[in-house]
């Protein structure tokens, strides 16, 4: 893991816009948001470079400001469950930099991705300081919940068939646009929903050939029949 030393400044700009984009900052004033800006510094990771491991501590929160960010745990068995995938704007290392407590989970640019990084005692002050960040943080953890027990609720009670029809259906209703792109390639999809590739590929044939959906290439895709899809 690479941590304060990995870390260079970068241009003043680009730290304004990676905050700006973040959720639990960008609400904030402008002047604010300045102090927060010279508060954070720039890391790089190339496709494939872990950022944190499993085991790993931290004191610091990580915001995506260029690329993507796979965010995963590994059972016993070295089978690869992923949790979920980051994109610009997203953060995490939030748990362990708020509990101290080591990862459980793993975190692999999937790009070349910059991040932005904030120490924990900045922002903690921080949090002092502008309390309506704390409540913004807790509405981002209520989402994450909220989808962690939907896939654990999916994962024991419904079979694959049913697994993915859901991930497209909450995928076109985030997106609210056609055709929809799927986020990530089949095989991270099919780690996301319990499955393996080739039921990925298998079901979405399926669906494409009940008439539920049409495939364009190999990342996008039209919902032609969302009742069918959501009564699956």
């Amino acid at each position: 893991m690479k941590e304060c030393g990995h870390l260079q400044p970068n241009a003043k700009e680009m730290q304004k816009l990676c905050v700006s984009l973040v959720p639990i900052f960008n609400h904030l004033r402008t002047e604010e948001m300045q102090e927060i800006v010279k508060a954070t510094r720039s890391s790089k990771y190339v496709r494939g470079e872990e950022i944190y491991g499993a085991g790993d501590t931290s004191a610091h929160l990580y915001i995506v400001h260029r690329g993507r960010v796979r965010i995963f745990c590994l059972s016993e068995s070295g089978k690869e469950q992923l949790i979920r995938i980051l994109e610009p704007g997203d953060f995490m290392g939030e748990l362990a930099l708020f509990s101290g407590s080591p990862f459980n989970h793993y975190a692999v640019a999937m790009e070349n991705t910059e991040l932005c990084v904030m120490r924990r005692s900045d922002l903690e002050a921080f949090l002092k300081k502008y309390p309506a960040i704390s409540l913004k943080i807790m509405e981002e953890f209520s989402r994450r919940l909220e989808r962690t027990e939907k896939l654990i609720s999916s994962l024991t009670s419904q079979d694959s068939e049913k697994r993915i029809a859901a991930y497209l259906v909450e995928l076109a209703k985030d997106q609210e646009s056609t055709p929809i792109t799927l986020p990530m390639p089949k095989k991270d999809i099919a780690s996301y929903l319990g499955t393996t590739p080739e039921t990925v590929s298998r079901k979405l044939a399926d669906f494409q050939e009940k008439g539920w959906i049409e495939q364009i290439g190999q990342r996008k895709m039209k919902i032609l029949d969302m009742d069918a899809l959501e009564t699956l």
